[in-house]
């Protein structure tokens, strides 16, 4: 079993940054493709960003490309989304996954990813 923990989340005003972190405990695995949701009140999650077991490739959802960037490091188990020139239609809760399947490639489908954290929020105020 993996868990994931976010945190960064926060208030933050229009244009403004912030840079939220996934740590992942338990029975982990670097070979683990890793990935970004979010869900704001009243809607569906979504995709918002995702990187391959090795960090080699990522892709991210239109709305957030040039704005956000995934990264991740296996030596400490962890993965992070830095978020700039945030806008109040970036606010939601974001949310953390993981996909079990060993040496994946990145993934913006929420049904092939295994392990979920319990979400961190962010607002932006315009």
């Amino acid at each position: 079993q993996v868990q994931l923990l976010e945190s960064g989340g926060g208030l933050v005003q229009a244009g403004g940054s912030l840079r939220l972190s996934c740590a992942a405990s338990g029975r982990t695995s670097s070979s683990y493709a890793m990935g970004w949701f979010r869900q704001a009140p009243g809607k569906e999650r979504e995709f918002v960003a995702s990187i391959s077991w090795s960090g080699g490739t990522t892709g991210y959802t239109d709305s957030v490309k040039g704005r956000f960037t995934i990264s991740r490091d296996n030596a400490n188990n962890a993965v992070y989304l830095q978020m700039n020139s945030l806008k109040p239609e970036d606010t939601a809760v974001y949310y953390c996954a993981a996909r079990r399947r060993p040496y994946s490639s990145w993934s913006m489908k929420p049904n092939e990813y295994d392990y979920w954290g319990q979400g961190t929020q962010v607002t932006v105020s315009s």
